[in-house]
C-alpha cells in the first residue's frame, strides 16, 4: 500500500500533472495550450517534470474561471485548492511574479 503524500509540493506536483492530464485530454485545449507556450507534443512529456513547466499549466488552466471550474470538478478538487498548489509551487521555486488575490 502506497504512503500518503504529506509533503504540500508534492501534493502541488500532483495536482499539476493532473491539470496537464486534463489538457492534455481535449484536443482544442491542448493546442491553445501548446501554441501559448511553444512546446511540441513531442517533448510534452519530458517537459512535465520540470517544476517550472508545471507553473505553466497550473497558470493555463488559472486563467480562465469556466476552465477552472472544469478541472476542479474533473479533479473532484475544490477551485482554491488548484490555486493553493500553483502558491506552493511558486513559493518552492522563488517565482515573484505571482500573488493570489486576497479578498
Amino acid at each position: 500500500m502506497k504512503k500518503p503524500v504529506q509533503n504540500p509540493r508534492e501534493v502541488a506536483e500532483i495536482v499539476a500533472i493532473q491539470a496537464l492530464s486534463f489538457v492534455a485530454g481535449d484536443a482544442e485545449r491542448l493546442g491553445l495550450f501548446l501554441a501559448e507556450t511553444g512546446i511540441g507534443p513531442e517533448t510534452l512529456r519530458n517537459a512535465a517534470s520540470d517544476p517550472n513547466f508545471l507553473i505553466s499549466v497550473l497558470d493555463f488552466v488559472l486563467r480562465d474561471d469556466a476552465t477552472v471550474k472544469a478541472f476542479a470538478s474533473a479533479s473532484e478538487l475544490h477551485p482554491t485548492n488548484i490555486a493553493a498548489a500553483r502558491q506552493v509551487l511558486g513559493d518552492a521555486l522563488g517565482d515573484p511574479h505571482w500573488e493570489r488575490d486576497v479578498p
